[in-house]
């Protein structure tokens, strides 16, 4: 399972590479140029979600116990996928010189007006941009410990399952013991009782064997 997560790590890898170049060139290009290197981005950005999604996917998989360095990586290849999308929207709205001549034109004063207010414009929508992706990573970063939490919560709830069935079964041994005890109780009570009557018979035999023994020694005189 390990060797599949390191073969998509691999592929994650070469794929952010390809994108954050690509990235570096949108806000140099103009037109349909620009457009294809936007599509070819945002290809390869789903590519990349996929890929996240194949990882966590053999995450899940790993054992509880093995799972915690594979969760770390996981945060941060997630991190690093927030950035690259920030980035690539960030180049898509950034002015290159082509735009910039076109806005300033004949009218230099308005257009440089016009130029500042969309600057301004652009600033404040990155703001809200980076407030989202913010707002967006903590809910991701909730719902995965809510997701360890639940997984933990499932894996105690089968181990209290395991214990209270070992539990059952050690109280059925106890009961199967009381019984063998109160039978081997019973048995040694009946075995004592018989000793205790053999004795006694014993005794009143060799009193009766002495007695009688005693009789013919004296009626065994007498007669002479």
């Amino acid at each position: 399972m390990s060797s599949d997560f390191e073969s998509y790590e691999q592929d994650f890898a070469v794929l952010t590479a390809e994108i954050t170049g690509r990235i570096g060139k949108v806000p140099k290009l103009v037109g349909d140029e620009k457009k294809q290197m936007v599509a070819n981005v945002e290809k390869q950005l789903e590519e990349a979600r996929e890929l996240l999604e194949q990882m966590e996917l053999e995450v899940r998989e790993i054992p509880p116990q093995s799972r915690g360095m594979y969760s770390s990586r996981m945060r941060s290849y997630k991190q690093e996928m927030g950035k690259l999308e920030a980035d690539f929207k960030r180049s898509r709205i950034a002015y290159s010189d082509e735009v910039r001549n076109e806005l300033l034109g004949d009218d230099g004063n308005s257009s440089e007006n016009q130029l500042i207010k969309l600057r301004e414009e652009r600033a404040h929508l990155l703001d809200n941009t980076e407030r989202l992706e913010r707002s967006s990573r903590r809910l991701e970063a909730g719902y995965q410990i809510a997701v360890e939490t639940e997984q933990i919560g499932q894996e105690m709830l089968e181990n209290l399952s395991h214990d209270r069935e070992k539990i059952q079964r050690a109280r059925e041994r106890l009961r199967e013991t009381d019984a063998n005890l109160g039978k081997s109780s019973r048995i040694l009570t009946g075995m004592l009782r018989r000793i205790i009557q053999n004795r006694i018979l014993i005794v009143v035999l060799a009193v009766i064997i002495i007695f009688t023994t005693m009789m013919a020694i004296y009626f065994s005189v007498r007669g002479r």
